[in-house]
């Protein structure tokens, strides 16, 4: 039997040779585009393709690749390749961060029943506008800004004192600077639930803001910085300062809400014995004021940037702890015949801070303040304030005490 192929078997031999000759022609030169383009890995998937001239050319080279040869080059889909490292030249350039300045100052009391000042709260506060012009302003209040409500104190009480201004006074503490103020302290309660309640109402009317209250954080909006504010005292109506755990629990919240955080403190014992700062609890009356070091130290380690005291009524030291500021206390800032101003009780300090948007530090003073013998601050050309703080914060602190310069300046301790 004649077994050679017949012509039309001829003619289908040599037009798949010819497509196999195409195919093979246009997967070389898709080669050498993939080794122009995407180097070895490229040129291997285009090897790994299989011969069906119709497959998508897809992979390393792509649609465009492809429709740049002129072909739809055949290949195999490859795995996904990992993003490549970035390189130092092709990262964002990092926005600086913003800086901010904080000034806070100690017990404001602007009065109490039978004896509020001439000329109102603004005349009390007339003096201290200047230095106390900063982005986020805060002050202990010391009072309650009420017209109702009864005393807490119970009759002839000779340890008790009760302090109430009018909540017309409000406005004075704003047009004095003042932004935020802490309510946590033993005086807030003065005039019970009634006046607690007019001084609240009292500060928003006059847009201030607030914190000190259990679970509260203030948070104020400085540009494109959030700063939190909270205020601790060992009292039922405040966040507690003496449950160190639920503390540490409020300033990682606030750390999550805010670029910064501020925590202020009521906590010591009171008067010029206990300028000094010691550590371990504290007691005054029979009261327990809490463990300034032990709280002050809690709150920087869970997020706090800076920790601003109030209590005592007489300016204790400064410490650098894990590269922030503890201010124990700021003394009497502003009491109209409220506090005792003999002494170390009038000698007084406005704090200034400026930070980083990250709470890190920039730079520090002090601005050293005397209150008059009706409790009127005026800054204080002597500076006592500024060598009781140095000679404090050297005695109690030692090589971690903030250096305060003969014009105020504050610095981190050296090494």
């Amino acid at each position: 039997m004649d077994r050679s192929p017949s012509r039309s078997t001829e003619e289908l031999l040599e037009r798949r040779d010819s497509k196999r000759r195409v195919t093979r022609r246009k997967r070389l030169s898709a080669l050498a585009l993939a080794l122009a383009l995407g180097g070895a890995g490229a040129a291997a998937s285009t090897l790994a393709g299989g011969g069906d001239e119709d497959r998508a050319a897809t992979g390393v080279l792509g649609t465009t690749a492809a429709q740049t040869a002129g072909t739809t080059a055949a290949t195999a889909s490859p795995p996904p390749l990992p993003p490549p490292e970035p390189t130092p030249e092709r990262k964002p350039p990092r926005k600086p961060l913003a800086e901010l300045t904080i000034a806070a100052a100690g017990d404001v009391a602007l009065g109490r029943t039978g004896a509020v000042p001439a000329g109102g709260g603004r005349a009390v506060l007339a003096r201290v506008r200047r230095p106390l012009g900063a982005d986020v302003v805060l002050g202990n209040l010391e009072t309650t800004l009420t017209t109702g409500g009864a005393s807490q104190c119970a009759p002839r009480s000779r340890d008790c004192y009760a302090f109430r201004a009018p909540p017309s006074y409000a406005p004075a503490l704003a047009r004095a600077g003042f932004t935020v103020l802490n309510l946590a302290n033993n005086h807030a309660f003065d005039y019970g639930r009634q006046g607690a309640i007019e001084t609240l109402a009292a500060l928003k009317a006059a847009r201030l803001r607030h914190t000190g209250r259990p679970g509260e954080i203030a948070v104020v909006r400085v540009g494109r910085t959030r700063v939190a504010v909270l205020g601790f005292a060992p009292y039922k109506w405040a966040q507690s300062l003496l449950d160190l755990p639920a503390a540490r629990r409020l300033v990682r919240r606030a750390a999550r809400r805010a670029d910064i955080v501020v925590v202020v403190i009521h906590a010591g014992a009171e008067g010029v014995r206990y300028a000094h700062v010691h550590p371990g609890p504290e007691y005054y009356l029979g009261e327990r004021r809490g463990d300034p070091v032990a709280f002050a130290h809690a709150v920087v380690q869970a997020g706090a940037d800076l920790v601003v005291g109030s209590g005592p009524h007489v300016l204790r030291g400064l410490e650098w702890y894990h590269g922030r500021l503890v201010a124990y206390s700021l003394g009497n800032f502003a009491g109209y015949r409220n506090f005792d101003v003999t002494g170390a009780g009038g000698v007084s300090a406005i704090l200034r801070v400026t930070l980083r948007s990250d709470g890190s530090w920039v730079e520090g003073s002090l601005v050293p303040i005397r209150l008059s013998a009706t409790g009127t601050p005026a800054r204080d050309p002597r500076r006592a304030a500024l060598a009781a703080v140095r000679a404090l914060s050297r005695e109690d602190f030692g090589r971690r005490a903030v250096r305060v310069s003969p014009d105020g300046d504050l610095q981190p301790p050296r090494g």
